[in-house]
């Protein structure tokens, strides 16, 4: 993701078709929706489940709905 952005910038600054620039952002944004999924899924896996053996979940799902917004 750091390099596409890179990429974008120098874009940017070398003046290249607007539409070309575009391509790159939606590609930027899908690789942020899939590091999040990621994140999510990873921390529904391990953070939520010990919570739920050390009765502490309402706070981690709290937090998950904090995120969310």
């Amino acid at each position: 993701m750091e390099g596409h952005v890179r990429g974008v910038k120098q874009m940017a600054i070398d003046g290249s078709d607007c539409p070309d620039i575009l391509l790159q952002i939606v590609a930027i944004r899908k690789a942020l929706n899939n590091s999040a999924k990621n994140t999510f899924t990873d921390h529904m896996e391990t953070c939520l489940v010990d919570a739920v053996h050390q009765g502490n979940e309402q706070e981690v799902l709290l937090d998950i709905k904090k995120s969310i917004r």
